[in-house]
């Protein structure tokens, strides 16, 4: 026994917790952890924010668009009725449709410029002719929207889509503008949409199904100066459509859906309602900044063929400010307010009233 006590001590020297060993580095590599894990933290922050700032869809839309259905496989052979097919994201969404191989009907007041975008729709697809109806509409009229509604079912038998695209933005403020202007803005953009919708519900309704897409706009979220009539108007249709859809909750085959795009390079901006009906924009300012109309386009079919209730479609600093409206409303009203100078400035000097905010860094 004796001869092993020198042997025992040599192994709990050994052992001791203030020599060298395993037991002597656990500090250091604690305290190397508790430096690293700030920057790593700071590192992740600041890729998750780059990601952010070059989302351009809200996050439902945009998973949609990766793991959903695509409209390459639901829309062809499908019948849909575009309103404000004549130009911006109505005409990109004739082109994209007849590319797919969907029946289209293109509705606008001007007739000339409907052949037009049949025509390219007929040169950029396998379509013929007769699966492409120009039918030319005025929101304005509704006495002729039953007509209108029988002329399609006339052509195609049914329809599947029902896209309200047609309407005009405003640009004016409201302490110069004619209280005509927001007549007419609300008899367009909402009662024109509404009646509309409402004969072609009615066949839906007997079919048991089928799909209303409404193209509303960020400004039916949140408001903006030189668009109080606008806003309005979108909101409005938001507020409807909110109220249709759980109405129609015994026929869940009825779709009811709202795109609500940010700015967007089109021709929207030259027909836009003023402070007086005769007049019109002088200036427009250059688009480019905008989200691009294919893009736009793109985003809206994805939603319609996921059954999606509501998707915006923006770059930032709409998107950020949708989110905000959403969940940080006193925030919002903040940001809106620094932007809404901004946007009025602009106006008056006669460039484009979101360009300062929105113009994206060149190459």
């Amino acid at each position: 026994m004796g001869a092993l006590a020198p042997a025992a001590a040599a192994l709990a020297l050994h052992k001791s917790p203030g020599l060298s060993g395993p037991r002597q580095c656990a500090p250091a590599m604690e305290w190397a952890v508790l430096l690293l894990l700030p920057v790593a933290l700071c590192a992740l922050l600041y890729l998750l924010g780059r990601w952010l700032l070059g989302l351009d869809g809200d996050l439902t839309l945009l998973w949609a668009e990766w793991r959903g259905k695509r409209p390459e496989n639901e829309l062809p052979d499908k019948v849909v009725w575009v309103t404000g097919a004549s130009s911006g994201i109505g005409e990109e969404l004739a082109y994209q449709l007849a590319k797919i191989g969907a029946l289209v009907v293109l509705s606008a007041r001007r007739e000339n410029e409907l052949e037009r975008v049949k025509q390219k729709c007929l040169e950029i697809s396998n379509l013929s002719s007769k699966d492409i109806l120009v039918l030319p509409l005025d929101l304005t009229d509704r006495s002729f929207h039953e007509t209108a509604t029988k002329t399609v079912l006339q052509h195609f038998g049914r329809i599947d889509v029902l896209v309200n695209n047609g309407g005009r933005s405003q640009r004016s403020l409201f302490v110069d503008t004619k209280v005509d202007v927001y007549a007419a803005i609300m008899e367009l953009n909402y009662l024109g949409t509404v009646s509309l919708t409402k004969h072609v519900l009615n066949h839906m309704v007997q079919r048991e199904k089928g799909k209303i897409v409404t193209v509303s706009s960020v400004m039916g979220i949140m408001g903006a100066p030189l668009a109080t009539g606008y806003c309005a108007s979108k909101h409005a249709l938001q507020g409807f459509f909110n109220s249709l859809r759980p109405e129609l909750g015994e026929y869940p085959e009825i779709i009811i859906t709202t795109i609500c795009p940010g700015p967007v390079q089109s021709k929207i901006i030259h027909n836009v309602f003023t402070e007086d009906l005769s007049k019109s924009l002088e200036n427009t300012g250059d688009q480019s900044h905008k989200m691009p109309t294919d893009r736009c386009v793109r985003l809206t079919l994805v939603s319609m063929v996921n059954d999606l209730k509501e998707a915006w479609i923006s770059d930032h600093p709409y998107l950020a400010v949708c989110y905000l409206w959403q969940y940080a409303p006193t925030w919002a009203w903040w940001l809106m307010n620094k932007m809404g100078k901004i946007r009025i400035q602009n106006f008056k000097r006669g460039v484009d009233a979101d360009v300062s905010y929105s113009q994206k860094k060149k190459a």
